[in-house]
């Protein structure tokens, strides 16, 4: 091969050579480029999945305690009522006790709930009905009461003793005619101001 030949076959290997450099480095740029943006993306990813999982570590978290708020109320709620009705009860068969004597608390009670239900009636001719050991202890007051009724209402009254009922304590109060009836037995009248009665009673017991 001639000088010239085997300068042109040299020219051409050496570009050859320089376009295969070039075509590698170009492939490992591209892959050094894919790498790094492959690496990035995992990174998101990774990102991405470690933030997901946060929020929902701090989503149940915060779930678990509002549930465990929940049930710590509910509970406290439960024990309060248990409670309120465990004193209510107690008060019961306090006023039980009470009532079964000749006490002369009970016994003024007995009175004003006579003559409180006498006057929301309006007077006239009334019967008291009561237990039937109530009726001894207030039958030598009745026309005390009922002059009471009379300057509250302006109207005469009369009581009349009718059947006894069963009850704690307190009195049932009708006009004859039976239109008008007033319940202040010592089961209504804490059935009517239980509401109240709670709200005082779990200051009491809780404030």
């Amino acid at each position: 091969m001639s000088s010239g030949a085997e300068k042109i076959v040299s020219n051409i290997i050496s570009e050859a050579q320089i376009k295969a450099d070039q075509i590698i480095q170009e492939a490992e740029l591209e892959i050094k480029s894919f790498e790094e943006k492959e690496s990035k993306n995992l990174e998101l990813e990774k990102n991405r999945i470690i933030d997901d999982a946060n929020k929902q570590s701090i989503m149940k978290h915060q779930q678990i305690i509002s549930e465990a708020k929940m049930n710590a109320r509910r509970l406290e709620l439960e024990t309060r009522e248990e409670v309120i009705e465990e004193s209510f009860s107690k008060a019961t068969e306090e006023l039980k006790k009470i009532a079964s004597t000749s006490d002369k608390k009970y016994v003024d009670s007995l009175v004003n709930v006579v003559k409180e239900a006498a006057v929301e009636i309006g007077g006239g001719n009334i019967l008291i009905h009561t237990k039937a050991e109530d009726k001894s202890k207030i039958e030598n007051l009745v026309s005390s009461i009922a002059t009471d009724v009379k300057s509250a209402t302006g109207k005469d009254t009369i009581f009349e003793f009718g059947e006894p009922i069963n009850t704690i304590g307190g009195a049932i109060l009708k006009i004859k005619s039976g239109e008008i009836e007033i319940n202040n037995t010592i089961e209504a009248r804490l059935l009517r101001y239980k509401k109240i009665l709670r709200s005082e009673v779990a200051k009491i017991l809780f404030d």
